[in-house]
């Protein structure tokens, strides 16, 4: 027994003891004759002790005080009901209940209750900070009425750090009820008047389980305010017990571009992973990264990580060991370019399932100088590792392509078409299946234009957008990963999925929600525009002229249909131009609007026959 309960023990003692005389004294008026004085301290010995040992029977001395609730002061009243019918019976047979007027017992229980279960919740509400002084904090709104945002509300009340000053819900029934004890001033529209009329410098969205277009409505109009905007976890994290209600954390540019939970065959991803051997290229970026996580959670056989990039490799493989090491990993370094490396691995490993996210993807990177090399990594590296898998009998291979590849406009966008055209050209019925999985930006990708405006608002500015008229798909990185996972399931070979992006977003418009969240005003930062980069679309396309798509089981992706043609040189006159001596920029995007036709470079080129690659 620890210092606490003793304590505890010790407490309902006394309080039995206090119940019984202050019975006794209610009953006469606060004045006690004599006789019955002394028939109360006589019996007094005996109550305290039945009732002592009834308390613990009943295992008042098991929870703790601190989180007393209704169960407890159930308890409570069940223990004090039959700790005095038993001490009546002890009584009676002792002392035939002489000098003890009925009113006695009857009273004995109700202060019994009150002086045990006051004393618990006011001591819990002591705890969770209702008796603090209500002008400490931060004066913050609360944005959302529902179960999360009673649970801040208790939690919050702990500490000193915040100040609920009131709570906003669109819905009009509550309106003007408290919740906590803080009332619910109006409809989320009236947070621009808070500032002024409460002196509210934060917003907490406290609204996970609602849709993603929801949330992102709170936090603009929070932001729009002028205030802090800060959210709670995601609904599944606190339902899960990984993280509390309370770690409240500033909102990110993901809360407001954020997407609806992407639904996953389970049990179909289980029989298509679990036991397998697993292959990632890429692995070290950002879709690759991630994708080794997913494919953790099914459990592989062996995942064999590829990755050129020796800090890229050992950055995942450290993730692993800290939290997948029960999944057995290979982490190879390696160039998907390098025929004698890939059929290494392959003839090692045995890879049943291929996802092949190895690319070059910086479009004004590779439009010019790295025009070769992107070419030769984007496409060579595709057929390098699509000829190995069909050699080593692999079941399906799933490239990672771009919606850059359709009607492109830079090298980038081209060399992934001709990697797709290449997959489906290699599509043998009974052979392996080759699946190709389309998409656009990812938030936060490595090269994206998230960190760079990140680091230019930290700056002070100015943000540098291209065009103000440009506009991007983007979604999450885990989403598109396990978007992948799910096409991978479905796709029966010489597939194009095609994921659904939602709307494009607006640059400008990301730039300017980016600057508000940082806490600045719309004219504190400035936005300059720079002009189209070398190779750059003012928008993106998820589908070429030719194509139509057809839906699947699956509301977020669908299937492009191209027009049937065939690749307009044989695979093998392609491998010895990429293996030949390194072509000029001019003569790359020549060859480029040979093999894709509706290729057009950003800059005129003049095609010359001299230079097309000899089937």
């Amino acid at each position: 027994m620890n210092s606490r309960t003793l304590a505890v023990i010790l407490h309902d003692l006394a309080a039995a003891a206090a119940a019984w005389a202050g019975a006794y004294w209610l009953r006469f008026n606060f004045d006690i004759p004599l006789a019955f004085m002394g028939a109360m301290i006589d019996s007094a010995v005996i109550i305290v002790a039945v009732q002592g040992g009834v308390f613990h029977a009943f295992g008042l001395y098991r929870g703790l005080w601190r989180f007393a609730g209704l169960r407890d002061l159930k308890r409570i009243l069940m223990a004090t009901g039959t700790a005095t019918l038993a001490a009546s019976a002890v009584l009676f047979m002792t002392q035939r209940l002489e000098l003890i007027p009925r009113s006695v017992l009857v009273l004995d229980v109700l202060l019994l209750v009150l002086f045990m279960g006051g004393s618990r919740f006011v001591y819990r509400a002591w705890k969770d900070g209702h008796f603090l002084l209500q002008d400490e904090g931060k004066p913050t709104i609360v944005m959302g009425a529902g179960e999360a945002a009673v649970s801040l509300l208790r939690e919050l009340g702990q500490g000193s750090e915040w100040r609920i000053v009131g709570m906003l819900d669109d819905y009009p029934a509550l309106v003007g009820r408290r919740l906590n004890g803080v009332r619910i001033i109006g409809p989320l529209e009236e947070v621009g008047k808070l500032p002024s009329r409460f002196g509210v410098s934060h917003a907490i969205v406290a609204m996970p389980s609602a849709s993603v277009t929801q949330r992102r409505r709170a936090a603009e109009l929070a932001a729009a305010a002028g205030l802090t905007v800060l959210t709670v976890p995601a609904y599944e994290d606190i339902l899960s017990g990984r993280v509390a209600i309370t770690r409240v954390r500033e909102i990110e540019l993901e809360d407001l571009l954020g997407r609806d939970p992407v639904m996953l065959d389970e049990a179909g991803l289980h029989r298509l992973i679990t036991g397998r051997v697993v292959m990632v290229t890429g692995a070290g970026g950002s879709i690759g990264a991630e994708l080794t996580r997913q494919i953790a959670r099914f459990a592989p056989r062996l995942l064999v990580m590829v990755e050129l990039s020796e800090y890229a490799l050992y950055t995942i493989q450290q993730e692993f060991s800290d939290r997948w090491s029960n999944v057995p990993v290979v982490c190879a370094l390696g160039d998907v370019k390098d025929e004698k490396r890939v059929e290494e691995l392959f003839r090692e490993y045995r890879p049943e399932l291929v996802f092949h996210a190895a690319a070059y993807k910086h479009v004004p990177l590779i439009e010019q100088d790295n025009a070769w090399e992107g070419l030769r990594n984007n496409v060579l590296g595709t057929l390098r590792m699509a000829d190995a898998a069909r050699r080593y009998g692999v079941n399906k291979f799933i490239l990672i392509s771009t919606d850059k590849a359709v009607n492109p406009t830079n090298v980038m966008g081209a060399t992934k078409r001709i990697a797709e055209m290449a997959c489906l050209e290699m599509q043998d019925s009974g052979g392996s299946e080759f699946v190709v999985v389309r998409f656009g930006n990812v938030l936060d990708s490595s090269g994206s234009v998230i960190p760079k405006f990140r680091d230019q608002i930290a700056r002070g500015g100015p943000v540098t957008v291209t065009h103000p008229e440009i506009t991007r798909y983007f979604m999450l990185i885990p989403e598109a990963a396990q978007l992948v996972l799910q096409a991978g399931l479905m796709g029966k070979g010489g597939d194009i999925f095609v994921m659904d992006m939602g709307d494009p977003v607006k640059i400008l418009n990301l730039a300017q929600d980016m600057v508000r969240l940082s806490g600045y005003s719309d004219g504190d930062v400035r936005i300059e525009f720079i002009g189209l980069r070398p190779g750059e679309k003012l928008f993106e396309e998820l589908l070429a002229d030719s194509e139509t798509t057809l839906s699947t089981p699956h509301p977020k992706l669908r299937v492009a249909r191209a027009q049937t043609k065939k690749m307009p040189i044989k695979l093998d006159a392609l491998r010895a131009w990429l293996e030949g001596p390194a072509a000029s920029e001019r003569e790359i995007k020549c060859k480029l609007m040979e093999l894709v036709p509706e290729y057009t470079p950003s800059r005129a080129i003049e095609p010359q026959r001299d230079w097309r690659i000899q089937p």
